[in-house]
């Protein structure tokens, strides 16, 4: 299944019943009062969070969504049947937009969560309301209300701890499979990940974090250029960015070139996710000498002024363990924190 991160759909709630104009008549009360009923209420559309969906991919197939009507009052002054409630289950991380208003409307975060995105409309009051001690019959009756009809735009952000940045076949999935229970594909080609695929890292026998695996970005990525912001934004919803940077047949300047590049690319989308970047991650030193390693390390020192710099392979499971286990307890103080 593909990746889906944004969709149009729309969206319209039940109408309320009609009231009814009716008069009661019996043997022993021929000229009996009115007793017609209001209508019932129109359902509810109410988006809910299910931490089972990963994407939404099924709004592709189905772009409206229409809740029950209320059922018109009864004789016996009975009230009408009220619409049934429509919910609309979503992933956790979906950003619920009015595309009307270009406003956002809720931020969905947490599983089991649910939000009201359109109200049914009240039920019409039947004949019996208007009944007084001047107008004993009453004929007046009104129609239900409508109910609230909606444009949306749904934007899935991923929900991780860590997002991985970094050019096309850097190693970012091989990273992401070395280190956690996630399977992402894996090849020798740009642009291997296509969507993004979430892992549960354990750094600790009894403490893990979420990691994601962010597609590859190129130069102009803010801009729209390649995946581009398609991809940018899930980095907006995780607390740390870890830049991965392949090492092979590279120089120091180049390592320093692309790793400007990459953040450059981060500010020009945001300037916060800026803030987020605390380690650069030199990988595939499996395919360097002891030699080549050691000068390495030396000539991008001068990183290690903003950065925690580590050299792993992530196909070989080389240095990854220090560097999850530090990630790690970054995020325990962040957690203490707050």
């Amino acid at each position: 299944m593909n990746f889906i991160d944004e969709v149009f759909i729309e969206v319209s709630a039940g109408n309320g019943g009609d009231g009814l104009l009716s008069f009661f008549r019996a043997k022993n009360l021929p000229k009996g009062g009115p007793d017609g009923g209001d209508g019932g209420k129109g359902g509810d559309i109410i988006f809910r969070t299910n931490e089972g969906l990963n994407t939404l991919a099924k709004f592709r197939y189905e772009k409206s969504f229409i809740s029950e009507s209320g059922k018109r009052g009864g004789n016996n002054n009975k009230t009408g049947a009220d619409g049934e409630d429509l919910y609309i289950e979503v992933p956790p991380g979906t950003v619920i937009f009015n595309e009307s208003l270009k406003e956002k409307v809720v931020d969905l975060e947490k599983n089991n969560e649910e939000f009201v995105i359109a109200k049914g409309g009240d039920g019409g009051l039947g004949n019996v309301r208007f009944k007084s001690s001047k107008n004993r019959t009453p004929r007046q009756t009104t129609k239900g209300e409508e109910g609230e009809s909606i444009s949306l735009r749904l934007e899935l952000r991923l929900l991780a701890d860590v997002g991985l940045l970094g050019k096309p076949n850097s190693g970012k999935s091989s990273l992401v499979k070395s280190v956690s229970s996630a399977n992402p594909k894996i090849a020798d080609y740009a642009f291997t990940t296509l969507k993004p695929s979430l892992g549960v890292v354990d750094y600790l026998t009894d403490k893990s974090f979420v990691i994601s695996d962010i597609p590859g970005l190129i130069a102009g990525a803010s801009e729209g250029v390649g995946l581009g912001i398609q991809f940018l934004k899930h980095l907006s919803r995780t607390r740390a960015i870890l830049t991965i940077i392949d090492v092979e047949d590279k120089l120091a300047e180049e390592i320093k070139e692309e790793t400007e590049e990459l953040i450059k690319e981060l500010k020009n989308f945001d300037e916060e996710l800026v803030t987020k970047v605390k380690w650069i991650v030199l990988n595939k030193i499996d395919l360097l000498s002891k030699e080549d390693i050691d000068f390495l390390v030396e000539t991008t020192k001068d990183l290690e002024k903003e950065f925690s710099i580590h050299t792993v392979s992530a196909k070989n499971r080389i240095g990854t363990e220090e560097l999850v286990k530090e990630v790690g307890f970054y995020l325990e103080n962040l957690n203490e924190e707050i």
